[in-house]
């Protein structure tokens, strides 16, 4: 299988590959990486590191197509590879494209998938490696533009099918992200799911319930399925910090794990909150409309009454429009509402309910002796 891998810069995508190819690894399979990137960098040795971006655009052409006829190589003798590339720049040069439409299509790979991480975590990369000449701005649109060329790259290329959005997510061992791309790749008959479960509600939960079980709900599908899941992308936290910081006139907000602060200027935060929204929006959809199914959580609040988010309610209207399977796990005791009924597939009352359905209805393969993942 041939994978293209594409995203904006800042995403660290080399290190989160090494960790794809791990896992594809340990399951005994081959898988060779190809980081244009870095190639391109290992035939231009006169260019200084971070700096390949400011050749005019002719020599940088000139250099990735050298490059791509070495990779085209490569595939012949390799049965997975993992091409690690761009489809876009926003540079000092402007937007250009970062791929040479014959090379693609004698490539003709089987997948296309464009990586997406939270903004403050992209800037705070950039920052980190020199690179200070950007907005917030720029790399919400950068990273649009991404996603915009990479789909449209496998639609012309390939077809309908073999684009997906997939999240970086964190560069700790805790973060399932590699192994949803490695499921991809070693596991492409293997149902893909999307998650869909409340955020508003959880926030406002002092006992931390709803998102304990959140999290088992989370954990459990991605046992069985290939998940994609909304809450490996979130931003939106960064919007009630910029209206708080404008109100107490600080100029600043600080975000991110010890030893990986992001600094973003709360200005440029209250620039990007219609693109957060508008983006969440666009981004959640195509997730469901890659996937197979859409299995929908909703809890029970303290006081009995549904968490059910006006988010959740309208991802399940759009999976049953787009003729997914729609299956959800009503928690509360009282019963489900027509709107939710009226578009689902099946209701649950339990996680386990749900699971043992799967597993009964060929949802979830059997796991096979000495077969991947047991």
């Amino acid at each position: 299988m041939r994978i293209v891998v594409t995203g904006q810069v800042g995403l660290d995508k080399q290190a989160f590959l090494e960790r794809v190819a791990r896992i594809v690894r340990d399951q005994h399979r081959d898988l060779t990486l190809c980081h244009v990137g870095q190639r391109m960098y290992a035939e231009a040795p006169d260019v200084a590191p971070g700096r390949i971006l400011d050749l005019p655009l002719s020599r940088l052409t000139s250099l990735r197509r050298s490059v791509f006829k070495d990779v085209l190589a490569l595939c012949e003798r390799s049965a997975n590879v993992i091409i690690n590339t761009h489809a876009t720049f926003r540079w000092r040069h402007g937007l250009f494209y970062a791929f040479d439409y014959d090379l693609m299509k004698a490539l003709n790979a089987d997948l296309y998938v464009v990586l997406v991480d939270n903004i403050d975590r992209v800037h705070y990369r950039l920052r980190r490696d020199g690179h200070a000449d950007h907005t917030l701005k720029d790399l919400m649109v950068w990273r649009e533009e991404e996603v915009l060329a990479t789909e449209l790259l496998a639609q012309i290329v390939r077809g309908h099918g073999c684009f997906y959005i997939a999240s970086r997510g964190e560069q700790d061992e805790r973060s399932d992200c590699p192994a949803m791309l490695a499921n991809l790749l070693l596991r492409p008959n293997l149902r893909k799911a999307y998650l869909s479960f409340p955020m508003s509600h959880v926030s406002s939960d002092s006992s931390g319930a709803l998102l304990g079980e959140i999290e088992t709900f989370r954990r459990e599908m991605k046992r069985h399925f290939t998940c994609f899941d909304p809450g490996d992308v979130e931003e939106k936290f960064l919007c009630a910090m910029a209206l708080e910081a404008a109100r107490d006139a600080h100029r600043t907000i600080e975000v991110g794990p010890p030893g990986e602060r992001a600094v973003l200027e709360t200005h440029q935060v209250l620039d990007i909150i219609s693109d957060i929204d508008g983006q969440i929006y666009a981004r959640d959809f195509k997730l469901i409309d890659q996937s197979d199914m859409i299995v929908s959580l909703v809890p029970a609040q303290a006081d009995g009454r549904p968490a059910l988010s006006s988010g959740v309610e309208r991802e399940l209207q759009h999976a049953h429009e787009a003729t997914k399977d729609v299956f959800v796990i009503w928690r509360p005791g009282a019963a489900p509402s027509p709107f939710v009924t009226e578009t689902a597939t099946r209701v649950f009352r339990s996680v386990s309910e749900a699971v043992q359905f799967f597993l009964d209805n060929g949802f979830i393969p059997p796991p096979a002796a000495g077969g991947l993942f047991q």
